[in-house]
This record gives C-alpha cells, structure tokens and sequence, in this order.
C-alpha cells in the first residue's frame, strides 16, 4: 500500500464529481488504465474507499471469467497464468506492504519507532523476500487445488474480502502516521455509511451457501489477529501494514476455500 507522502502528483489540484468515486478506487486498487483531467481530493479519495470491495468485485470477476477460458489449459499453468493476472492488476501494490511489513516486523524487534522507520526504508531484505515467496506459493497452490475442483468462487471471494478489509480496519483502527495518503483515507472515511455497505457485503456473500461463510469466517479471523498485532506493535495502522493485511486474507481464503 502507499505510504503517506505518496498522494499522486501528475495531475494539477482540482474537484471532481463524486460520481468518479468508484474511479478513483480502482485507480487506486489497480493499474487498470484510469485516467483524470483533474486530481480527486483528500477527501475524495478517503469516500472512495466505500467502492473499495466493488473494486474487489471486479477483479474476482475478471478472473473468473479468465480462469473460464484458460478452462482447457494445463491445471498448474492455470493457476500461474491467474496469480500472474491478479498481480498485474494490483500491480504488486498490496505484496509491497506485505513486504515493507515483514522486513519492518522482524528488524523493529519490537521497537514502534524503529519498526515505522524500516517500513519507510524501499530496501528488500530476507524477512520480506521469504514472506512473499511463501505466500505466491501458498496462493499458487490453493489456485491450483481451487480450479482442479472447479470452485471459480474462490477467484471472486478472496479479491472481494481482501478489498472488504481495507475500509473496516481505516474505519476501527488509528492511523500510526501523521500526514499523507494514510491519514486522509483515515479522515475521511464515510463513517456512518461504511458499517452498511460492510455489512452488506457480508450479507451477499452469506448467501452465496458455505464456501461464503467460511471465506467470511476465515477473513473475520484474520483480520482480528492482524488487527490486534498492528496495534499492539504501532498503536495503530499504515498504508503498508493494510496492504499486508490484504494479502494475507486473501492466501487464507484461497487456503481454506481449497483445503
């Protein structure tokens, strides 16, 4: 995830309609080609962030409906020729956070301020290489167990949920960082509507049967734990930590959903 300070810059300063909030949510979430005549406001974008699961949606879909034609391809190359489309879509944004957050977790030994400082640090040492490589691997698997038994909601449940968590922890979760992206996103949250469209999306996903309680469950459990160790180390969230928190949900659902 960006870290604060990381606020676009190209386009000059300018209001834009708030119909474009869903657009400015996937041009934040993905790389898919979105472009602006005029820079969103800190506060749109932090109202932006109820379309972040609609986001999650999409991304689900596209690789449904890839997963559907590559039907008649190798299992194994299936399942790398998607992980490979749904890095590609994110462009490696969320994997970023999880790497900062490795690396910063394993050498701030504890420390808050020591660890904000490695996070910020764009170095990639060990502790950040071998957590990304476990969990492609771990996602690679899952995606080839998912799609040998034809189970293509996996593709659209991981994507939605790992998309779900990023209002709920910017909703009940401080900011560790003053300034920036992070804090605007923080700030200007929609706060009594964000509970609806969570819970609404909840919903959604309960009545798809079992495997969307599960991945809700699966998801829940995470995000308390990631949730409980955030505060406990930083007092609070970042930009990297809920890109880390996106990855990791998502490899559980896939995990649990393929188990």
């Amino acid at each position: 995830m960006p870290t604060p300070g990381d606020l676009p810059t190209s386009p000059p300063a300018g209001p834009l309609s708030d119909w474009c909030l869903p657009l400015v949510a996937l041009q934040f979430l993905t790389r898919l080609p979105v472009r602006f005549t005029q820079m969103p406001t800190p506060e749109q974008f932090g109202r932006a962030t109820l379309f972040y699961p609609l986001v999650g949606l999409l991304i689900g879909g596209l690789l449904m409906g890839v997963g559907e034609l590559l039907v008649n391809v190798h299992l194994l190359l299936q399942a790398a020729l998607l992980l490979a489309l749904w890095v590609l879509i994110s462009g490696a944004l969320h994997l970023d956070g999880l790497a900062d957050t490795a690396d910063a977790w394993v050498g701030g030994l504890g420390d808050r301020e020591r660890t904000l400082a490695i996070m910020k640090d764009p170095c990639c040492g060990p502790a950040a290489v071998v957590t990304l490589v476990v969990v492609l691997l771990l996602k690679f698997a899952a995606l080839a167990a998912v799609l040998g038994n034809h189970q293509y909601w996996a593709l659209l449940l991981a994507p939605w949920l790992g998309r779900c968590a990023l209002p709920l922890l910017f909703f009940s979760t401080e900011y560790a960082r003053r300034g920036g992206l992070g804090q605007a996103l923080a700030d200007h949250l929609p706060r009594r509507a964000t509970p609806w469209m969570l819970a609404g999306n909840a919903a959604l996903m309960v009545v798809m049967g079992l495997p969307g309680m599960l991945a809700v469950a699966v998801a829940l459990v995470v995000f308390v734990w990631l949730r409980r160790r955030f505060i406990a180390r930083l007092g609070g969230t970042t930009g990297d930590t809920a890109g880390a928190m996106v990855e990791l949900i998502e490899c559980a659902v896939l995990v649990a959903l393929a188990v």
